[in-house]
């Protein structure tokens, strides 16, 4: 097990930070509001690769996840401290050396799956009025950095958070971030990356602003600037109109500019990525309509670590297996939802989509010296169909136990299939019981 030893000595330092308080009311205060939950994560991952020609076309792994999260009170006065931990261990239960590569488990220098891995991290934070200021091993989720959990756990980043909500509805959210860490490693000081350049940055940087005053109306602004790399910018505007007890109707749409920067270790780069979503709802149905475009001769880009994905791609249609977020690609989705509870069975749903894209173009990238996309060629065209099941049990002694069975297929054209993700089948089976001990 690996702790993040810095974290660990700002822990220490938490007392000296209030002298004049007695360690009773110190501890006291820590343990007030505190909270406690173990979370189990079940994840079996199969993925059929059926046209990647010399590689390794077959990925079948099962895994078995523990995370224990740990978040305090604060200690008392004007500036209140406290502090944030995690544990995880994540146990193999079936894999082999031709069937790695789903990133549930960390692959040894023998090319097998780690029977196990495990660490722990913390952050410690600072607390005046509504304002919070984090630093340590933290999991940020935001349009331009964030972190998700897409396997048996959420890859961290070591940096600074400041969240403040001194204004009712008001958001303001700004990180400094210069490590990260896999899902499925030990590596507190692993990279920060643009995914899809694989190139590395040394320190990434944001702000924004949401504002969700009542009535349905969402607004954000986000700007990021990833070292040496791009400057990206980022703004969203949604509605939601209740139309009657039983109807209702969204809009959602979402704007990514991408200018490069610095020393442009990604090469040049020039993208405008949006999307525009509408969702109708009528009783337990919903029907999801989305728009795609992408305008640029290089793909849009986001969040990377050492091998993993980040989640900092808010767009309607990035979905389960691609992004469909190549150079000058167009995209379309449909989606139907259908909640269960209706038919007398609350806690299970179903989701299917279908997205369609085309009009993929690279064949005029010219990123300059450091160019790191170019490979997708011309007229790329692709879809992609996901199924889900959903149930989550409502009461009882295992209540909020959840089970998703996720479906998956991806076709493409054949230069996209190589330069991007190849076509394939997959099947995800994932049980998750979040248990509050504290």
């Amino acid at each position: 097990m690996k702790l993040n030893m810095s974290s660990a000595c700002l822990l220490l330092l938490l007392g000296a930070c209030s002298p004049g308080l007695m360690a009773e009311e110190v501890a006291g205060g820590l343990l007030a509001d505190s909270s406690l939950v173990l979370t189990q994560r079940n994840f079996y991952f199969h993925r059929n690769l059926l046209n990647n020609p010399g590689g390794q076309n077959y990925r079948e792994e099962w895994a078995h996840g523990f995370q224990l999260d740990f978040a305090s009170g604060y200690t008392p006065g004007t500036v209140r401290f406290g502090v944030d931990a995690y544990a995880h261990l994540g146990l193999k239960l079936d894999s082999g050396k031709g069937r790695t590569g789903t990133d549930l488990l960390p692959v040894g220098s023998d090319g097998r799956a780690e029977d196990e891995y495990s660490e722990v991290g913390a952050a410690v934070k600072a607390r005046v009025s509504r304002s919070e200021l984090k630093y340590g091993n933290l999991m940020p989720m935001n349009p331009v950095f964030g972190t998700g959990a897409a396997r048996l756990f959420t890859p961290t980043a070591t940096g600074f958070q400041l969240n403040s909500r001194e204004i009712d509805d008001l958001l303001l959210d700004a990180g400094h971030f210069t490590a990260g860490n896999d899902g499925n490693s030990t590596n507190f000081d692993g990279a920060l990356k643009a995914l899809y350049a694989q190139v590395e940055t040394g320190h990434v940087d944001y702000a924004g602003v949401a504002f969700a005053p009542a009535g349905g109306t969402s607004l954000s602004f986000y700007a990021s600037r990833f070292d040496d790399i791009w400057r990206q910018y980022y703004a969203n505007a949604g509605h939601v109109f209740q139309l009657d007890e039983l109807r209702g109707l969204s809009f959602d749409l979402n704007l990514y500019r991408t200018l490069d920067e610095g020393q442009r270790r990604a090469g040049e780069i020039d993208n405008t990525t949006w999307s525009l979503s509408s969702r109708y709802s009528q009783g337990p149905h919903s029907l999801t309509l989305a728009y795609q475009r992408v305008h640029g001769d290089e793909p849009f880009d986001y969040l990377g670590f050492d091998r993993q994905p980040g989640t900092s791609i808010y767009l309607a249609n990035s979905v389960q297996v691609v992004d469909f977020n190549a150079p000058n690609e167009r995209s379309w989705q449909m989606r139907y939802d259908l909640d269960m509870a209706a038919f007398g069975v609350p806690g299970l749903s179903f989701m299917t989509r279908y997205v369609s894209g085309d009009h993929i173009d690279d064949s005029h990238y010219d990123g300059g010296p450091n160019g790191a996309y170019g490979r997708y060629g011309g007229d790329g065209k692709r879809w992609e169909r996901d199924i889900e099941l959903r149930y989550v049990v409502q009461d009882g002694p295992v209540k909020d136990l959840s089970v998703r069975l996720r479906q998956a297929s991806l076709r493409s054209s054949a230069e996209l299939a190589r330069a991007d993700t190849a076509d394939n089948n997959e099947v995800r089976v994932i049980l998750e019981y979040p248990l509050s001990l504290l």
